[in-house]
């Protein structure tokens, strides 16, 4: 099983356009949506939810009034200033515990906080779908992250490749997004900011091992910027997937929610296509990945 997971610098790249296109080319893979602070690939997959737990991400401490006797030895002890006037600022409180640990009287325990849900979901043929909602503001988006790729892979159908819709950036849930994948695709766009957001992904990429491809995406739309881009991707020998060109049909399939792939005539739905063949075809170097779509 090879797994593929698809990231960008920032968001707004076309990184979820993208993987919603490859997990229907892909029609007997297994689709994770990993951008749990912003997921939206299901908006463009037509499935039913089997399974929904809750998500506790974190842990906020809790003053018992009755047992407190304002002794102020956790007001002391709490490095963050989560606790004044013995009241417990739930968003200052990191969970470590610090406070429990040192009150004589028991009076704060540490209570677990729903921060989200993960779900899972089936499509059409079973194919498996796992994703999840975090709570606005809330932590733990890495530990969530890593809990919709386990599920994913507990449900699956021994498919023979895995998509994996990241998360951007290059914080702990892309850390979490792109451990122990085969490959990753970086979307990016032909602007200079584009370009040193690409820079920073590609790092991660590197510093964790995975193998790095990168895709320009509506490259016409600064053609300067992106020859740039493209040849420092071939200086520092990363390999190009594809450019795909700015495209109406996009914003139509958007608006349909569906893949721009089902579009035909559409210039970005012929490079989708092509980069989803390269890059499945790169892959069966390593190992057999059904690229017949």
């Amino acid at each position: 099983m090879k797994q593929l997971v698809i990231i960008s610098g920032k968001g707004g790249t076309g990184k979820t356009t993208i993987a919603g296109s490859f997990s229907y080319l892909a029609r007997d893979a297994t689709v994770a949506d990993c951008d749990v602070e912003a997921p939206n690939l299901h908006m463009l997959m037509e499935t039913e939810d089997i399974l929904r737990e809750d998500f506790i991400g974190a842990r906020v401490a809790e003053i018992d009034s009755k047992k407190c006797t304002r002794c102020g030895l956790c007001q002391e002890a709490c490095r963050f200033d989560a606790i004044q006037d013995f009241n417990v600022n739930g968003l200052a409180c990191e969970g470590c515990g610090t406070c429990s640990a040192v009150c004589p009287e028991g009076a704060v325990t540490m209570k677990d906080e729903l921060t989200g849900w993960n779900y899972v979901s089936l499509g059409e043929g079973g194919r498996v779908f796992s994703h999840a909602r975090l709570e606005i503001g809330a932590e733990g988006s890495g530990k969530l992250v890593t809990r919709v790729r386990k599920k994913a892979l507990e449900y699956d159908r021994k498919d023979e490749l895995v998509i994996i819709d990241g998360s951007p950036g290059i914080g702990c849930a892309v850390i979490a997004s792109i451990t122990g994948c085969d490959a990753a695709l970086l979307v990016t766009e032909p602007t200079c900011s584009g370009l040193e957001d690409l820079k920073r992904a590609l790092s991660v990429c590197d510093h964790f091992g995975i193998r790095a491809f990168v895709c320009i995406n509506k490259y016409d739309l600064n053609e300067g910027m992106a020859e740039e881009i493209q040849n420092y991707c071939l200086q520092k020998g990363y390999k190009m997937a594809g450019r795909v060109p700015y495209d109406e049909k996009v914003l139509e399939a958007l608006k349909a929610k569906k893949p721009v792939v089902l579009y035909s005539g559409s210039p970005a739905a012929g490079a989708i296509r092509k980069m989803y063949k390269m890059i499945t075809g790169l892959l069966e170097e390593d190992g057999h990945v059904n690229s017949d779509s």
